[in-house]
C-alpha cells in the first residue's frame, strides 16, 4: 500500500494531501491482514472503550491511528470521539519555534507550491519535533498569543485582522481590526478561551506617545467578544513617563500587563510594574496607575503566563546598575499583590542558553514553561509541579545567518476545538493536517 505519511525517528517527513486531516487513507485488505497475522484491538474491546483508549493518545498518535483503516479513520472524525477528546482535560503544550529576521514577527516564504510556513512544533510527551505551519495564509504575522487549543495573532502587514485558529486542523477565523485601533506604538494581545462553549475574548493594550507631550502616552484597553462579535474600548489613560508594552495575559477574568518606564537614556524602557484590569466590570472610569505591582527585581524581558489560573512572570534579572545585563532567569508566582520567587534557573542551563542579551522567549501552559535564546534553536523546559529543568530533544533547524533569529510560544494541541464562526459559516480552512516530521 502507497502511504503519502510516514512517521520515522530523527527522519523529515511531511503530511500532505490530507482531506479531513486524514481521510484519504485507505483500509488494509484481508489478504495483507492475513499475511502480517494482523490481529486488531478493536476486535476485543466496545466501541466506547475503544475510542476512550484513542482519546488518550498523543496527538501525532492520534494521526498514526486514523491511518491504519477506515474504520479507525471514522472514529477519530466522529462527534463521539470529539466528545471523548472534550473530556480530557488538558494535554501537555507544544512548542512552535520559528526563525524570522525579526523575532516579533513569523514571515512565510514564498515557493513554487506557494507558501512555506517554517517552523518545527516540539511535543514533549514523545519528545520529537515535528515539522509545522500556522494557517496565516501568507501573511507575516505578530503578537501571538494561545488559550486552550486556539491561537491568536494580528496581520503584521497592515495591522487590520485578526486570526483566531486551532493549528492543528488548520480551521481559522478571520476578521477585521476597527480603523481606530491600528495605529499604535506598542501592541499587546491576549485570548481566553471558554471550553465549554468554544467562545472567546480578546484584549488588546495598546500604547501610543501622545503628539504634544513626548513624555506622555496614551494607553487604552480594548476588548472583543466572539459570542457578541463586538469590540469596546472601556480604558483610556494618559501616563507620564511609562507605557504598555508587548506582553499581556488573562487569568481568570482579570488581564494582566506590563508598564515600562521612560526616561531619556532609555527610550524602550525597562518593566516597572503590573497593571490589572477585570473584564467582568467593564467599567469604563478606571485609574490603572494607581494599582501598580512592582515587579520583583530590575527586570528584562518579562512575560506573564497563566498556568492553572495561576499568574506566572518569566523575566531576565538584570544587574541593579546595568539592568540591561542578565545574570539569570528566575520564575515568580504573583500571591495577592505580591511576587514569590518559585524558580531560578541553574547557571549550567543559563549558561547553555548560549550568548544572549536582554531579549529571551518564554511560553507557558498547564504546568510547563518554555525558554529559549533568540539567537539559537535550543529549547529549555521547566516542569512547576516537579520543579525541574530539561532541555529538549535537539531542533532540526539550525542558524544559517547572523542575524538570524528564533522565537516561539507554546499552544495546547486540541483536535475538537472549533472557531465560534464555525457555526455562522465565517471560518476557513487551510491545508488540513500538519506537515510533521518527528
Amino acid at each position: 500500500m502507497e502511504q503519502k505519511t510516514l512517521w520515522f525517528d530523527n527522519i523529515a517527513v511531511d503530511i500532505k494531501e490530507v482531506a479531513g486531516i486524514l481521510a484519504s487513507y485507505s483500509e488494509l485488505s484481508g489478504e495483507d491482514v492475513e499475511e502480517n497475522n494482523f490481529i486488531s484491538i478493536d476486535t476485543y474491546l466496545p466501541n466506547d472503550l475503544f475510542e476512550r483508549i484513542l482519546a488518550f493518545l498523543p496527538i501525532a498518535s492520534i494521526f498514526r491511528a486514523g491511518a491504519v483503516c477506515k474504520k479507525w479513520n471514522s472514529i477519530v472524525h466522529s462527534r463521539r470521539f470529539s466528545k471523548n477528546l472534550s473530556s480530557i482535560l488538558s494535554r501537555k503544550p507544544w512548542y512552535f519555534m520559528f526563525t524570522s529576521g525579526s523575532p516579533n514577527s513569523y514571515k512565510p516564504i514564498r515557493n513554487d507550491n506557494g507558501y512555506d510556513l517554517i517552523g518545527y512544533a516540539y511535543e514533549p510527551m514523545v519528545q520529537k519535533w515535528y515539522r509545522f505551519e500556522l494557517p496565516c495564509h501568507g501573511t507575516s504575522i505578530c503578537f501571538i498569543a494561545s488559550s486552550c487549543g486556539f491561537v491568536c495573532f494580528m496581520d503584521n502587514d497592515t495591522r487590520s485582522q485578526l486570526y483566531v485558529c486551532n493549528p492543528i486542523p488548520k480551521i481559522s477565523e478571520k476578521f477585521e481590526i476597527p480603523r481606530y485601533l491600528i495605529f499604535s506604538d506598542y501592541n499587546a494581545l491576549a485570548v481566553s478561551v471558554d471550553r465549554s462553549s468554544q467562545s472567546y475574548t480578546i484584549a488588546m493594550v495598546m500604547s501610543k506617545r501622545a503628539t504634544h507631550d513626548f513624555g506622555q502616552w496614551i494607553l487604552s484597553i480594548h476588548i472583543y467578544c466572539s459570542k457578541a462579535k463586538l469590540w469596546v474600548s472601556p480604558v483610556t489613560e494618559t501616563l507620564m513617563g511609562c507605557r504598555g508594552g508587548d506582553d499581556c495575559v488573562i487569568c481568570d477574568g482579570v488581564l494582566y500587563f506590563l508598564i515600562y518606564i521612560i526616561t531619556e537614556l532609555d527610550l524602550t524602557g525597562k518593566p516597572d510594574g503590573l497593571l490589572t484590569y477585570n473584564l467582568s466590570s467593564q467599567s469604563f472610569c478606571c485609574v490603572l496607575i494607581n494599582r501598580l505591582i512592582p515587579v520583583p527585581c530590575p527586570l528584562t524581558c518579562g512575560r506573564l503566563m497563566n498556568l492553572k489560573s495561576k499568574l506566572v512572570l518569566v523575566g531576565g534579572i538584570g544587574e541593579q546598575d546595568q539592568p540591561s545585563i542578565i545574570k539569570g532567569i528566575g520564575i515568580w508566582v504573583l500571591k495577592g499583590r505580591d511576587w514569590e520567587e518559585f524558580a531560578l534557573m541553574p547557571s549550567m542551563y543559563f549558561q547553555g542558553l548560549g550568548n544572549f542579551d536582554k531579549v529571551f522567549a518564554s511560553s507557558g501552559f498547564d504546568d510547563l514553561i518554555y525558554i529559549q535564546s533568540y539567537e539559537a534553536p535550543s529549547l529549555l523546559m521547566f516542569d512547576m509541579k516537579m520543579k525541574k529543568w530539561k532541555w529538549s530533544k535537539k531542533c532540526p533547524v539550525s542558524k544559517r545567518l547572523p542575524l538570524q533569529c528564533f522565537t516561539g510560544f507554546c499552544f495546547e494541541p486540541r483536535l475538537e476545538l472549533l472557531p465560534l464562526g464555525m457555526a455562522t459559516g465565517q471560518v476557513f480552512c487551510g491545508d488540513p493536517g500538519p506537515r510533521c516530521c518527528p
